[in-house]
This record gives structure tokens, C-alpha cells and sequence, in this order.
């Protein structure tokens, strides 16, 4: 963690954090962009498996939003994941996506799940990464071929599976 994300305050999100972490997610340009509403219930009923970064000033500046797969209770599906753009290249994201997962381990995760378009290099390498960091196992395959969606023109949507993960206090 870096000097300034020290800075930050790293918590669950509330219903009031909704339409900062929509307005995080349109400003990616590279997020598929949920309805305003969506975000709000994620806040409410899905806070305990996301995580929000905040500034000085309170406000988010990054959030990563996840749930447990109710088939497979040991799988943390991280959902969507975007940083400000005043604070991009800074290691947020990963530092993000560790602090969730090491949570959800804590509740007995063992596996994260994603989806990645092609396209999204930025997150290919946010994942790649964490794999590499964490020295777990990396597999990919499409999950969702383009075609199955109904609006058009949309990339195949790949599935990355990371882990098992090591439990805190594992060694490798």
C-alpha cells in the first residue's frame, strides 16, 4: 500500500455511496454501466462482500462490488471494480481487490471469479496480477459468447477462476 492510499479509508459501501460509485463506473468508459438503481440496492444488500476507497473528503474514489455464489458458497464473484481517474495508476485496484478477497477468505472463500471482456486489458492485467501476487492458479474460458447478448454488438464475456486461495497464515 502505497503513502497516499494509506490515506484512504477502505469500509463496505452504504445506499448513500450509490450514485458516487454509478458515476465511478460511467467515467471508467470501460465498465458495462448498470441502471443508477442497481447500484443503490448493491450498496444495501450486497455491501458486505464490496468495498469502497475513500478521500479526505469522505468520498469514494474507488469500489470494488462482489457476492457470494449461492451454488458454490466458497466463490467470491468480484462484479465490477473502477478508480477515480484522479487516482488511476496508483495500485488502487489491486489494493482494492486484495482487502475484498482477504475478507471473504476470512468467511470461507477460497476461489474468485470474474468476467473479462477482450478487450479490457486494464483488468486482464488487475487479475493476472493478483494471481501472480498471491501465487494461486489462473484459469480462463468463455463463459458468455457475444452472441447470447441481446443488445447487439458485445465482446464474449471470459471467465478468470483464481485459486484456491491460501488461507491467512498459509505458507507457500
Amino acid at each position: 500500500m502505497t503513502a497516499a492510499q494509506a490515506a484512504l479509508v477502505f469500509e463496505s459501501p452504504g445506499v448513500e455511496d450509490g450514485a458516487a460509485i454509478w458515476r465511478i463506473a460511467r467515467d471508467s468508459e470501460v465498465l458495462d454501466l448498470n441502471s443508477s438503481y442497481s447500484y443503490l440496492l448493491w450498496c444495501r444488500d450486497f455491501a458486505a462482500t464490496s468495498l469502497v476507497a475513500r478521500g479526505a473528503d469522505g468520498q469514494p474514489v474507488a469500489f470494488v462490488t462482489g457476492y457470494i455464489r449461492p451454488e458454490r458458497p466458497h466463490t467470491l464473484v468480484v462484479w465490477q471494480i473502477a478508480v477515480d481517474a484522479a487516482q488511476r495508476g496508483t495500485g488502487l485496484a489491486g489494493t482494492l481487490l486484495d482487502a475484498l478477497t482477504m475478507r471473504a477468505a476470512e468467511r470461507g472463500a477460497h476461489t474468485v471469479e470474474t468476467t473479462v471482456t477482450p478487450d479490457n486489458t486494464a483488468s486482464d492485467r488487475l487479475f493476472r496480477a493478483y494471481a501472480r501476487r498471491h501465487d494461486v492458479p489462473l484459469t480462463r474460458e468463455v463463459l458468455f459468447d457475444g452472441g447470447l447478448f441481446p443488445d447487439g454488438a458485445h465482446q464474449p464475456e471470459v471467465l478468470y477462476r483464481i485459486g484456491p486461495l491460501h488461507r491467512t497464515g498459509d505458507t507457500k
